[in-house]
């Protein structure tokens, strides 16, 4: 079986807006409804479980059963204080309702990065499956630089090899619960990415390559910019 999980947990602080940036709208409709729709649609998609603070978890409800219906695929969970926590309430939720096996793969996503394409989630699907552990990237374009303080450039390394992460980021699911279990406190503080966490504990991360039109959203620039993606059709495949 493969299940999906939609962070949607952020507050949008950077956007500057009084609603969290996952209920804007672009193209008329929610950037979560956007974002989720791309799950549904697929067919090898068993679950979608939407993750979202607890003061917007009624909200989201109706809204996505406005957006989809009554649907017996779709889920909204209160999230957790940190990235993992709302993993772990997630995988928590999914394996109690449904029973993992060795074989069942769970696709984590950014609710506010909405231009998910069928390729990149079939081909996560498919590298999840066959590794254990993927993530979707798209090779750095512009020079990368480091800082220690934020004012001065401490190094500025060769971006050769060097990539930019999006979403989704799909595991195995056993795995998954299995190495998240095993993080120390200490661990936990820093490793709050699956991925990261697979390759710190040494295990083979896969590389499914993004699209540049697969943006995050973040800043009110992003909304044009996401318009213009809606208008162009850009995502549909």
């Amino acid at each position: 079986m493969v299940f999906a999980a939609v962070l949607a947990g952020g507050v949008g602080s950077r956007m500057g807006a009084n609603t969290p940036k996952q209920y804007l709208r672009i193209g008329g409709r929610t950037i979560l409804s956007i974002s989720v729709s791309k799950f549904l649609r697929e067919p090898e998609i068993t679950h979608v479980v939407v993750l979202t603070p607890g003061d917007w978890v009624d909200y989201t409800r109706d809204l996505l059963a406005e957006e989809f219906g009554k649907t017996d695929r779709l889920t909204v969970l209160e999230g957790g204080e940190t990235r993992n926590d709302t993993l772990e309430n997630a995988i928590g939720y999914l394996d109690r309702t449904f029973s993992f096996d060795e074989n069942t793969i769970l696709v984590t996503h950014d609710a506010v990065r909405p231009f998910l394409t069928r390729r990149i989630l079939r081909e996560n699907i498919e590298a999840a499956s066959r590794y254990g552990a993927c993530g979707t990237a798209i090779p750095a374009t512009d020079t990368i630089l480091k800082t220690g303080d934020g004012k001065f450039i401490k190094d500025i390394p060769d971006r050769t090899g060097l990539w930019q992460m999006q979403t989704p980021q799909s595991f195995n699911a056993r795995k998954l619960e299995s190495l998240m279990a095993s993080l120390s406190a200490e661990e936990r503080e820093v490793l709050t990415d699956g991925c990261r966490i697979f390759t710190m504990k040494g295990e083979p991360v896969y590389l499914v390559r993004g699209e540049q039109f697969n943006i995050k959203i973040t800043y009110p620039f992003d909304l044009k910019v996401g318009e213009a993606i809606v208008a162009a059709h850009l995502d549909r495949e």
